[in-house]
């Protein structure tokens, strides 16, 4: 190995065990998504199922089909 591809690849590799060494010593702190994202995705997960199925169960919308045929004109009231 060439003496620059060497030291080039110590380098990074001490970089990572640095890097490595300094996270494992710092306290994780929670966030966000640790503490509610699982609810947070479950209760948007909820919201959305109920309210498409009340869409497609109570508005009576007859989804692709044409009105041709079906339609008849109401009587014109004078």
């Amino acid at each position: 190995m060439f003496p620059v591809a060497r030291a080039a690849q110590s380098l990074v590799a001490r970089r990572i065990q640095h890097t490595a060494v300094r996270q494992a010593h710092r306290k994780h702190e929670p966030t966000f998504h640790d503490k509610y994202g699982t609810t947070a995705l479950l209760g948007g997960a909820a919201v959305f199922l109920s309210v498409w199925g009340y869409v497609l169960t109570q508005l009576k919308i007859e989804w692709g089909f044409s009105p041709v045929g079906r339609v008849t004109p109401r009587e014109w009231r004078e």
